[in-house]
């Protein structure tokens, strides 16, 4: 984690800013289908998987002006801020709630097509597996209850250190691209 304290802003102020003319440069750090699904009309898309802050900060062309980062809650914002802090960038702000906030303040936003989110994808992934191997474990033999187990663990894992190699893993899968539609930097 940074030693640097991360700043925030709330979706209304953040609002205010773009109303008021300011040159607001806001990265959606989600997954291309999650951006698709809704965002904020100004926002730029970069998924965090594929953040390189320092040629993101190049192309922005910002200098002294702060980089606003969100993401569905707030969560993959935290860690993109930790990545652009250890780039070296430190006028970097959270954008307290994610896309969650924006749209429970009733900030507008823009809706496309939507999709299964990738937290409920897991769900079921994870959920399909641990019934597979319980099933398996009692009708086949008694050893695919580890299967169970494993998923288990895998979530008690991703709970204690907010990263999910399930949600990465699904990230990745072709119903989760979208071809390019012009909508990330």
């Amino acid at each position: 984690m940074s030693t640097i304290t991360q700043k925030t802003i709330s979706p209304t102020e953040l609002q205010q800013k773009q109303e008021a003319g300011e040159n607001v440069k806001l990265i959606d750090v989600r997954t291309p289908v999650e951006f698709r699904e809704s965002h904020v009309e100004f926002a730029k898309n970069q998924p965090l998987d594929k953040l390189d802050p320092t040629g993101l900060m190049e192309s922005l062309d910002c200098g002294d002006e702060p980089v606003y980062v969100m993401c569905r809650s707030g969560n993959r914002a935290k860690m993109a801020i930790d990545k652009f802090h250890q780039a070296g960038f430190e006028n970097v702000v959270n954008v307290e709630g994610g896309m969650v906030q924006w749209e429970a303040d009733g900030q507008p936003a823009i809706h496309g097509k939507k999709a299964i989110s990738l937290e409920r994808q897991v769900r079921i992934v994870a959920g399909s597996i641990v019934f597979i191997g319980a099933m398996l474990g009692y009708f086949v033999n008694p050893a695919w209850v580890f299967l169970s187990a494993f998923i288990g663990a895998g979530l008690v894992f991703a709970g204690i250190t907010d990263t999910c190699g399930m949600g990465i893993m699904l990230s990745k899968m072709p119903w989760n691209q979208v071809k390019d539609e012009g909508c990330s930097i």
